[in-house]
């Protein structure tokens, strides 16, 4: 909560289109405190057992759910609440069997599709953790030497990903059978040449 309030003192003008928080961040203060007037918007992924409240009745979301195959989603109709608040709602069954449930303030619709955007997030932490620049092996703990890392990391980030792009549009990388990539932008090719020991294998010269 106060990460938030930081965020909006520093970026008083910013304009989110919502929060996207992973079943670590629940809970019903937590849920409270996003509903407070003026309410910023968020898609919150809840456990399948936790309850939902609807007509009278109160049971958990995998029981809400069960009958939803792979692939399948369903925002549920008319009053749900969920830790006593009143919310949308909706699932989608995952390949892996899984549930993947959503909440957002009331009268929102698209909650999965929106949820689907923190997947880039998710990317995010791997580049800075151990699919790329390993900051964690620093073992820094005072805040300032870990702002300078970050500000550092999010150049080299940038750059990687650059790099990785310029190199693309040169000598596009093969697809596979999938439609993906067969090479990451930034791991393999960005970071690749960026950390090369020929710093100069694509035109730069370093003083």
């Amino acid at each position: 909560m106060r990460f938030i309030e930081a965020i909006f003192k520093i970026f008083p003008n910013a304009r989110i289109r919502c929060l996207c928080a992973d079943r670590e961040f629940i809970g019903q203060a937590w849920l409270r405190y996003l509903l407070l007037e003026p309410s910023l918007s968020f898609r919150l992924r809840i456990r399948a057992t936790d309850k939902i409240e609807r007509n009278g009745k109160a049971l958990p979301a995998k029981v809400v759910f069960a009958h939803l195959a792979i692939g399948e989603s369903q925002q549920l109709p008319g009053d749900c609440r969920v830790w006593g608040n009143r919310v949308s709602l909706e699932a989608l069954r995952l390949e892996d069997g899984d549930l993947l449930i959503v909440i957002a303030p009331p009268h929102t619709v698209g909650l999965v599709s929106d949820y689907a955007l923190r997947w880039g997030i998710e990317t995010l932490f791997g580049i800075f953790k151990t699919r790329g620049f390993c900051w964690e092996s620093t073992h820094f703990t005072d805040p300032e030497r870990l702002r300078q890392l970050f500000a550092l990391l999010t150049l080299a980030l940038v750059w990687s990903l650059k790099t990785g792009l310029w190199l693309h549009q040169l000598h596009p990388i093969r697809l596979k059978k999938h439609g993906r990539r067969s090479q990451s932008l930034f791991r393999l090719v960005g970071l690749k040449q960026i950390s090369s020991p020929n710093k100069a294998s694509f035109g730069l010269v370093w003083a």
